[in-house]
């Protein structure tokens, strides 16, 4: 999508630079992230893609490292705001015998109506993605109710060298690659609606995995099985049987 169709001129403007930059990069990015996947992200990929089922949508497939870790059976849209980056995705698929539907496209703005997929997939891209809370609400809304979220991403550490030494590098990631280094989705995951069913942190807390759902009950969002309560602090509709009366949309799913 043409940054033009997106109506904020500021938001327009980065996601037009950070075309840029990927044309630039294409070339260099699967040695670049072999290096990071050796000595941080770890397993990261084949633990997120090994969950996904039905009609995928994998949001900024990238130059596609992880095709190989999907599920034979599945049936894979990527999208990516990079032509390049899609020309390198399409030659690997090619290479593995993987069916993939590739369109150019920006997050902010994914070209699909309304509950289109089963699975929705994002591999360590929020990072780069110019308005992270605006690409997850595009995703909770072609996601179908009662899919998973499955997101794994470098996320600001656990540790506080580790913090500052994060903030430091992240003038100069931002400013060359966008890339930033002191995110974390997870709140915003939550606050989007979905329901957090597990998460893992690991590397001093800089490597994070999250799968969620979207709820197909309206009283089920913003949960987190992790420590069983709500952001709001209230129950949601698949958590450990209360000791109140349940809500009607929790009875029906019994």
């Amino acid at each position: 999508m043409a940054p033009d169709d997106i109506n904020d001129p500021a938001l327009a403007a980065a996601v037009d630079k950070q075309r840029r930059i990927w044309a630039k990069e294409a070339k260099r990015y699967d040695r670049q992230m072999a290096f990071w996947e050796r000595v941080l992200f770890g397993d990261a990929r084949a633990w997120v893609c090994a969950q996904a089922s039905g009609d995928v949508l994998e949001v900024a497939i990238g130059t596609g490292r992880d095709l190989p870790f999907y599920p034979p059976d599945i049936r894979l849209t990527g999208l990516d705001l990079s032509p390049e980056m899609l020309a390198i995705a399409k030659d690997a698929a090619s290479h593995i015998g993987r069916t993939v539907t590739l369109k150019e496209g920006d997050a902010h703005q994914l070209p699909y109506p309304d509950e289109s997929f089963d699975t929705v997939v994002c591999v360590f891209s929020l990072c780069n993605i110019t308005d992270m809370r605006k690409a997850i609400a595009e995703m909770h809304r072609v996601l179908r109710p009662g899919g998973p979220l499955l997101l794994a991403d470098h996320v600001i550490s656990t540790n506080p060298i580790a913090r500052g030494v994060q903030r430091a590098f992240e003038k100069l990631t931002i400013r060359l690659a966008g890339d930033h280094q002191t995110r974390r989705p997870l709140p915003i995951v939550t606050d989007t609606g979905f329901t957090i069913e597990r998460r893992q942190r690991d590397k001093l807390g800089i490597v994070e995995r999250i799968t969620a759902h979207k709820p197909s009950c309206p009283h089920d969002s913003g949960w987190d099985a992790n420590d069983h309560r709500r952001r709001d602090e209230t129950r949601a509709c698949d958590a450990p049987t209360p000791h109140w009366p349940m809500p009607d949309c929790h009875r029906a799913l019994r």
